[in-house]
């Protein structure tokens, strides 16, 4: 992991925003990105992160609260349950990025199992941050 965090999404969500949704970094490049700005829950500012779309729909983002399995839940899943409306950049099928205006939603119940069956089937190792922590990791869904 890189030593400081905020700088090297500033360098992610600059690279992206550069090159339509595509970035070089080795760990990323494969993933699929997107880009959500939510607004502080203290400072009232927008802040922008990149975080990987564990989707299955084109017309929907699916985002894993993991934080590495940390203990607390990240600031931007913070930001989005004190205020769910949010800005996701994504790429679309003919490369451009597409800037949506949306309300995020926070999975439970069944919709939360399937999603969470979802994300392990396609990436267990992803999924194997819930056991890293005792707190429920949220799975956010936004639809575009």
């Amino acid at each position: 992991m890189p030593g400081d965090m905020r700088a090297f999404n500033r360098a992610i969500v600059e690279e992206f925003r550069a090159n339509n949704g595509k970035v070089d970094n080795e760990m990323l490049r494969d993933a699929r990105l997107v880009l959500l700005t939510t607004t502080g829950v203290e400072s009232g500012r927008a802040h922008t992160v990149p975080l990987g779309d564990f989707s299955e729909d084109a017309g929907r983002v699916v985002l894993w609260a993991s934080a590495m399995g940390a203990p607390k839940h990240p600031a931007w899943y913070r930001n989005l349950a004190a205020n769910p409306r949010v800005v996701v950049e994504r790429p679309d099928e003919d490369g451009a990025v597409r800037r949506v205006e949306a309300t995020a939603v926070t999975a439970t119940g069944a919709d939360r199992e399937r999603l969470f069956a979802a994300l392990k089937s396609a990436s267990p190792a992803v999924a194997a941050h819930q056991d890293r922590t005792d707190r429920e990791i949220p799975l956010v869904v936004i639809d575009c």
